[in-house]
């Protein structure tokens, strides 16, 4: 994608906020990223919590870190992108199948 003549990566978005067709928008990325994380950093915590107690507490957060971080990335985002996508595609084609009805 290109603006005013400056390349942009595909999940970068330009000055007048304009994005990919049928990407996203930032904020319903980070909702999805907090939602991903959130869950996964909390059960972590718990874990590293109980099974090595005596690690300093930067340690385990470098630990955690490791682990969630990827996990994160590759795995839980983009599946809850692709059920946001999903929730969208069936709402939006509910909603013109009653526009057509009425």
């Amino acid at each position: 994608m290109e603006h005013d003549g400056k390349a942009l990566a595909a999940d970068e978005i330009d000055v007048h906020h304009h994005r990919g067709v049928g990407m996203a928008s930032v904020h319903v990325r980070a909702v999805v990223t907090w939602l991903a994380i959130f869950p996964l950093a909390a059960t972590g915590m718990c874990a590293l919590g109980a099974l090595v107690p005596q690690w300093h507490p930067v340690l385990r957060a470098f630990v955690l870190t490791l682990v969630v971080v990827p996990t994160a990335v590759y795995l839980a985002v983009p599946r809850l992108l692709l059920l946001q996508t999903q929730i969208g595609r069936a709402t939006r084609t509910r909603a013109q199948r009653r526009a057509k009805r009425n």
